[in-house]
């Protein structure tokens, strides 16, 4: 039988590895079908191997997971193609994953070019996951086609294992300690709490500060008690919001770990962010958000429902500076694909969202 098709449940499966050792909205992305393999596999243990954030993040924190083990630095798997890799410590890694003897490892890692062969590598009884042309064939797998929602992609894979849901919406457990951190640096208000977030990795997807601050100014306007969140890397861009907006915003800027920011957005009404791991975060726990996307992303990582999620939309597909076409590759330039989105397309839905929530 073709791998692409089996998807029965596995009898007498004790312990399952789940390799995603990415960043915060590639694990979001992933939670659904970590729910489902649960749900699957009740009594089995499932190890999460991650990073080392995915630790402290997911330590006695309820949830699909029972552990997480952080994976040494590989090329091509949470970390650059070209990284260095300390081989002594890879080879000691990989004979401590095989006396663990998983019964199922599972890749929810992406196309398998470099995580498969890692998966492979861990020696267990049954291989799981997706691969391109060019990767290692599992034991199951599906194809890995670029242009397929993240959340739907995981979620297939994991019927290959015979695990399913009608849950397609991320959900994280905040906890008592999430709380706890966020509690000082945003003590109670009256008036309803919003975030903005304007940072994001990838410089293509940032929208303008200056647009952020108006859409703050504008939901202070309308009542809100606004703050605005980002990392270390971040400052300059928290900073431009914050000092742009004609009312007075509380900056977070790397006030927070990851925890206390779900703590934080758990409070939220509403978080208006671009397409990074804080606003999947945001949804995840609960708040309603305005997401900024590229289109090519809207495929990949917008979230499936609409009730408490609204989407601001770029069009553009040409590079601004050069005019290559970049929906199938990529020019040299990297500047915001996203900056045209006019500020009424973020604040209306905004303000929607506020009002309804």
């Amino acid at each position: 039988m073709d791998p692409a098709r089996q998807s029965a449940i596995v009898p007498g499966v004790r312990k399952i590895a789940v390799l995603r050792a990415n960043l915060l909205g590639d694990f979001i992305f992933a939670l659904p079908a970590l729910h489902a393999l649960r749900q699957a596999y009740p009594t089995a243990e499932i190890t999460l191997l991650g990073k080392s954030w995915h630790v402290e993040l997911l330590a006695n924190r309820p949830g699909p997971i029972d552990r997480v083990i952080a994976i040494p630095p590989v090329a091509g798997v949470g970390e650059e193609s070209s990284g260095q890799e300390d081989l002594h410590e890879l080879q000691s890694f990989f004979q401590r994953m095989q006396r663990e003897a998983f019964d199922v490892a599972i890749q929810l890692h992406g196309g398998g070019r470099h995580s498969n062969p890692f998966l492979l590598g861990l020696g267990a009884k049954l291989a799981v996951g997706s691969k391109t042309p060019d990767a290692s064939a599992l034991d199951r797998w599906i194809p890995y086609i670029t242009l397929q929602n993240e959340i739907l992609r995981y979620l297939e894979v994991v019927t290959l294992l015979g695990a399913t849901t009608t849950d397609l919406v991320p959900s994280l457990t905040v906890t008592e300690r999430d709380r706890a951190e966020a509690w000082p640096v945003v003590p109670h208000h009256d008036q309803p709490l919003v975030a903005l977030h304007p940072g994001c990795r990838t410089l293509t997807r940032r929208w303008p500060p200056e647009k952020f601050a108006a859409v703050g100014d504008a939901l202070a306007d309308a009542g809100a008690f606004v703050v605005v969140t980002g990392t270390r890397s971040e400052r300059d861009l928290v900073d431009a919001v914050v000092q742009g907006m004609a009312h007075t915003a509380l900056n977070l800027c790397d006030r927070l770990s990851i925890g206390g920011l779900a703590g934080l957005y758990s409070r939220c009404k509403l978080v208006v962010a671009n397409d990074t791991g804080p606003l999947h975060l945001a949804g995840a726990v609960g708040a309603a958000t305005v997401g900024i996307y590229w289109i090519g992303n809207v495929i990949t990582a917008a979230p499936p429902t609409r009730t408490r999620h609204r989407l601001a939309i770029s069009w553009r597909i040409h590079c601004p500076i050069c005019g290559h076409e970049c929906t199938t590759t990529q020019c040299e330039h990297r500047p915001s694909f996203v900056a045209e989105v006019p500020i009424e397309e973020v604040l209306q839905p905004a303000l929607d969202l506020l009002a309804l929530h």
